[in-house]
């Protein structure tokens, strides 16, 4: 059953908040795409929302709203949910990070973002403003995190639903590797969440910029220069802003994509589906192992022997397989290039990371360095054709009761 339906321009990321809370609650929203300065202008629109503004909701009762936050609050509040916290201190400290979401970044993505994407003209001192403002509230809010998997209690809550998509333009357009180096917590934060599959649902594979962005001077709107006397003319109508945003983000969904390197590598005779299949299907020993070294290309593939780099501070051995899956699920996006396989060896509070990856190309690409958990762990490319190799990748694909003559406790598959 449809719970209702929000008129909004296309990729609006102020609808996203709601439609990522709908997703947690399992109800059925839809978008309803309007043409700004036609449908929203109409008397039946009016009479439901008499400023014309979009984002607007429409509940299957008749209910209506408006304003994105008022909305993701509405969509989040269901009997039952822990999306607006457990306690009344959760409830109050969600609501404290939405207001912070939209009072820290809602004007500095006014003064950085907005000429970067070019309906805004180039002001230099105001950006530069905007990034020292940006890099001060970063600053607050990885101290924040730097104990917390998310902002309010052990679970999504709207809180982080809205302060993602509120900085999802930044991560698109100017957070590349350098800018958010001394904000690991944040990145960590932000990958996890994305990652969710609630979120990846709505915004898709979110795509990190490389290279910040920087405003082009000659391409931005110029500022108003004073106006000379003249005869009074007919007034023109100056184009809504969400158009002028739409128009910018449509220029910048139109541009090439860039392909990633390793899709222009020369084609490899080991197929990674294939053998991700073959793996699943299976069993490990003899069978898969066999068919992974009978078809694995040593040219077009390498393997890394992984190995986590804190094993004395490892606790709980489930705490330890959970660390495991947080690193797989920041690395979704190299789904099509990786398999992997980690496992935790020994008892609680006495244990090891470690295992193998089975990476495209060469060498270990970017997607995988980039993420927080890399520096965590040594990557050691190891011989495929050594005998003694073969034995612990096949001991640690199966998941043998032993491993380095150490019990083996848990594990996590990447594929």
């Amino acid at each position: 059953m449809v719970f209702g339906k929000i008129y909004t321009y296309p990729n609006n990321p102020r609808v996203q908040k709601a439609l990522i809370a709908a997703k947690y609650n399992n109800l059925e929203v839809q978008e309803n795409i309007v043409a700004i300065g036609k449908d929203n202008t109409t008397p039946e629109f009016l009479a439901k929302f008499p400023l014309g503004k979009v984002p607007a909701f429409e509940g299957a009762d008749g209910f209506t709203l408006f304003e994105s936050n008022a909305i993701a609050y509405y969509v989040a509040n269901k009997e039952g949910t822990q999306l607006l916290g457990k306690t009344r201190k959760e409830a109050a400290l969600v609501q404290q990070w939405v207001a912070f979401a939209d009072n820290e970044f809602g004007p500095t993505a006014a003064a950085w973002l907005y000429p970067i994407l070019g309906f805004y003209p180039v002001n230099e001192a105001a950006t530069n403003k905007a990034k020292e403002d940006v890099k001060r509230t970063l600053s607050a809010l990885n101290k924040h995190l730097a104990t917390k998997t998310f902002l309010v209690g052990e679970r999504v809550t709207l809180a982080d639903i809205v302060l993602v998509t509120s900085l999802l333009r930044f991560y698109e357009l100017v957070f590349d590797k350098s800018f958010l180096a001394p904000f690991k917590n944040v990145h960590r934060w932000f990958t996890t969440c994305v990652n969710q599959p609630q979120f990846k649902s709505v915004l898709g594979e979110v795509k990190f910029c490389e290279k910040m962005r920087v405003a082009d001077a000659s391409a931005a709107p110029k500022a108003a220069a004073p106006a000379k006397e003249a005869k009074p003319a007919k007034e023109a109508k100056p184009a809504p802003a969400n158009e002028d945003l739409q128009k910018a983000l449509d220029a910048e969904a139109a541009k090439p994509k860039e392909k990633n390197p390793l899709d222009l590598l020369p084609k490899s005779s080991f197929v990674l589906d294939e053998w991700k299949r073959f793996y699943s299907n299976n069993d490990t020993r003899p069978t898969a192992v066999d068919w992974f070294w009978n078809h694995f290309d040593p040219e077009g593939y390498s393997i890394y022997k992984v190995d986590y780099k804190y094993n004395d501070e490892l606790t709980l051995v489930f705490m330890s397989a959970n660390l495991i899956g947080g690193f797989f699920q920041r690395l979704d996006h190299m789904r099509k290039y990786l398999f992997a396989s980690l496992v935790v060896l020994g008892e609680n509070n006495n244990s090891k990371i470690t295992g193998y990856f089975v990476v495209r190309g060469s060498e270990i690409p970017f997607g995988i360095q980039d993420t927080v958990d890399y520096e965590s762990y040594n990557f050691e490319k190891v011989d495929p054709s050594n005998k003694a190799v073969r034995e612990r990748v096949n001991a640690i694909f199966a998941w043998d009761e032993k491993i380095d003559g150490v019990k083996f406790a848990d594990g996590k598959i990447f594929k």
